[in-house]
């Protein structure tokens, strides 16, 4: 029976109550009273209930879909602004003694060449990533206790905080490996990490062991309670996600949604961030092979409504997805986004060619960092390199109140715009420095409170005369 305040898997994630919103999505989808009756209640950005969202989802009228894209749009501003958050994902190791059918690194592909970065080879990618002016790092590895323990992670991320090159340093580190115990949550939260993630790939238990027919992660339970042992291990900012393609896009969409309530119902804060993978191609994988992939219409209607439903957390796309996709999806509702990605094992300091490669995925936004910040702020977003509320503290419950209350753009706004000072001033080209120095005078009159933006202006001189790493 569902019972969103349980820890246990299968009443949290119950499918009689996902299906039973599908239900209700297709009895109201297309009722104007009723679906009116949930845009209004979006309009209050206090967020939807996953049934309230699936209607929406589902619904096929011209007038209320184009209400809701607009919707989105406007939630997304009230809450993040014009800000997007730029970050890059760092694989340690493609060992894995996991099966999973969607993903080349399964252990009984025999054409990937396994490897696994030692401590030097990961200062050498770490500074490549700091030379194209990364400041926040995501961490991937492969399920593999014997070639990746928990101890060469924790290694890997005290490597990487210890890497000043120029004026370089990787403020935090995130993290995304397999579930693991509250102990090593324990462990990762004292290593000082960012966000913890963790993707469910799919929340249909039946789909779930189908996909993972071998290896720790066939465990249905034991994958979707992690977030729970992690926030019982001290970590309060946690990372959603699932690989829409492997099963109906609206089941996951509705059991994501009863997962972050969970969080909240449970712990008090829901999930800090939502990812929204599609299934891509890659060595050895066919995303043809797959019978629920679904087209751009149908992802950004998906993310336009996880924005009307949760309103204060982020969303995350990566490169996965073509420039023209994540063009049209950052208006509706992701605020965080990757940048000049490599998905193989070492691929900063040597970038492979996709066949007979290590990458996890073919990589779609092929653009160089430059070229990513250079397009957003063409496109009227501030490039935000910003790590500050890890730094001051600002996680969990007390993000979130901050967030809800539509006040963490005091924080946010002129971090974003210190940051992204920073990067023109030590890595961008001279057409990107140009235009981002216009757009932060642009943007400085947009900070309403006066000691704010006179501090914000004074920190912009400071940087302009080389210091740097500001507490901010």
């Amino acid at each position: 029976m569902y019972d969103p305040k349980s820890l246990h898997a299968e009443q949290f994630i119950d499918n009689d109550e996902v299906l039973a919103s599908l239900e209700y999505a297709d009895r109201y989808c297309n009722d104007p009273a009723e679906i009116d009756r949930i845009i209004e209640k979006a309009k209050l950005c206090k967020g939807l209930t996953h049934r309230e969202a699936s209607a929406l989802l589902a619904c096929t009228l011209p007038d209320r879909v184009q209400a809701i894209f607009e919707l989105a749009e406007k939630v997304k501003k009230e809450f993040y602004g014009n800000r997007i958050v730029l970050f890059a994902p760092l694989y340690l190791s493609n060992y894995c003694i996991n099966s999973c059918v969607y993903c080349p690194y399964h252990r009984q592909n025999k054409h990937m060449p396994r490897k696994k970065l030692t401590q030097e080879e990961i200062a050498k990618e770490v500074i490549a990533l700091q030379d194209m002016g990364h400041k926040r790092l995501a961490i991937e590895s492969g399920e593999d206790p014997v070639m990746a323990p928990i101890e060469y992670i924790l290694e890997s991320i005290r490597t990487i905080y210890s890497i000043n090159h120029r004026n370089g340093a990787i403020r935090r580190v995130n993290v995304n490996i397999a579930a693991t115990t509250v102990d090593n949550y324990r462990k990762l939260k004292a290593a000082n990490i960012g966000t913890y993630i963790l993707f469910q790939e799919t929340y249909n238990k039946e789909s779930y062991e189908k996909l993972h027919p071998a290896g720790p992660k066939h465990d249905y339970a034991y994958h979707t309670e992690a977030m729970d042992r992690a926030m019982e291990g001290g970590i309060d900012d946690v990372g959603l996600g699932v690989l829409f393609g492997l099963d109906s896009y609206r089941y996951e969409f509705a059991a994501l949604l009863m997962h972050a309530e969970h969080l909240e119902a449970v712990h008090g804060v829901g999930p800090h961030t939502i990812s929204v993978p599609r299934v891509k191609r890659a060595e050895d994988i066919d995303p043809n092979a797959f019978d629920n992939g679904i087209d751009d219409g149908i992802f950004a209607k998906i993310c336009a409504c996880i924005r009307l439903a949760v309103p204060y957390t982020g969303m995350i796309i990566s490169t996965r997805e073509s420039p023209a996709v994540r063009e049209k999806v950052i208006r509706l509702g992701i605020s965080q986004i990757s940048g000049a990605s490599r998905t193989s094992v070492g691929g900063y300091v040597e970038p492979e060619p996709e066949e007979d490669s290590t990458n996890q995925f073919y990589v779609s936004d092929q653009r160089t960092l430059d070229e990513v910040v250079n397009w957003l702020m063409r496109d009227g977003f501030i490039p935000s390199f910003c790590t500050a509320c890890y730094r001051k503290g600002r996680t969990g419950d007390r993000f979130m109140s901050i967030c809800k209350k539509g006040e963490i753009q005091n924080c946010c706004h002129p971090n974003a715009l210190m940051t992204l000072k920073e990067y023109l001033e030590d890595y961008a080209s001279p057409e990107t420095k140009e235009l981002g120095n216009a757009l932060i005078t642009r943007e400085l009159d947009n900070i309403s409170n006066a000691g704010i933006r006179e501090i914000t202006l004074r920190n912009l001189k400071s940087i302009e005369q080389g210091q740097r790493d500001f507490r901010f």
